[in-house]
């Protein structure tokens, strides 16, 4: 018997990373699985190792992650587990930031997450209820330099989570999780094309390793399972430790800056 047999789950940003060891994880504790990605390909992946369904679709485009909502709801008989994963980000000074770029990754990691409360709370309303988990990150709970359009959205997810946990309960308990560095296809540039990265972030993390995508998919499993029962509203900080010694990116941004030559007159 599985931690999550009979549930019936959507998971944004499922074709990589976080978002596809939680489907794997999750359909092997019994849950019939939804991949959602912008990358239909590696959505098709995943979905064929979990025995799921893949969709393509822009979380920051309702219509088409709702549609896609929408028929994983009718292909699985329900919805019981949303996951709101999706997200990415970049790095500029504050008043470097090109107003699009500003826009786009506020859209992604935060309205996205909207979305997918927009999109599904009402199926789950519906059927009886469930659980709701989104990525937020320890760059929401202590910032670093360079990233602010990405740490400012990633906080109000935790601030979204929690009005979620207010308005849905009994009903939906609705919490967050928040990672600290873990290799993705996110941040693999970081922690491959460099030497001093993988050093400097093992140094300061208490647990002394880099997190793997698995080391989150264990704590969707349990937010979305009846082991959780009684937590609702949560952001949980799942970085080893790190942020016990500050912020999770703190002094990349200025070593960055350091590396770029300045210009030429």
């Amino acid at each position: 018997m599985g931690l999550l047999d009979g549930r019936r789950a959507v998971i944004t940003g499922g074709g990589s990373g976080i978002g596809a060891a939680t489907a794997r994880r999750m359909a092997a504790e019994g849950a019939a699985v939804a991949v959602i990605d912008l990358d239909g390909d590696a959505a098709e992946t995943v979905a064929r190792d979990v025995n799921g369904h893949a969709y393509t679709a822009d979380v920051t485009d309702f219509d088409a992650l709702e549609g896609a909502i929408r028929d994983a709801h009718a292909q699985m008989g329900g919805l019981t587990t949303l996951f709101n994963n999706a997200g990415n980000s970049n790095m500029a000074q504050i008043h470097e930031w090109d107003l699009q770029e500003w826009d786009r990754v506020v859209r992604l990691n935060l309205t996205g997450v909207f979305h997918g409360f927009r999109a599904a709370v009402p199926l789950m309303l519906e059927g009886g209820g469930g659980s709701i988990v989104s990525t937020s990150s320890i760059s929401g709970t202590r910032p670093s330099a360079g990233e602010a359009p990405y740490a400012a959205a990633k906080a109000a997810v935790a601030a979204l989570t929690a009005t979620a946990a207010l308005e849905y309960a009994p009903t939906i308990r609705v919490n967050a999780v928040a990672p600290g560095m873990i290799h993705t296809g996110l941040t693999d540039i970081l922690l491959t094309g460099f030497d001093w990265t993988v050093p400097f972030m093992t140094e300061k993390t208490p647990l002394a390793r880099i997190g793997v995508p698995e080391d989150i998919a264990d704590v969707v499993v349990f937010l979305a399972s009846d082991l959780s029962r009684f937590i609702t509203g949560q952001n949980l900080v799942i970085d080893g430790g790190m942020t016990l010694h500050g912020a999770g990116v703190d002094g990349l941004f200025d070593r960055f800056k350091a590396m770029i030559p300045p210009p030429k007159d």
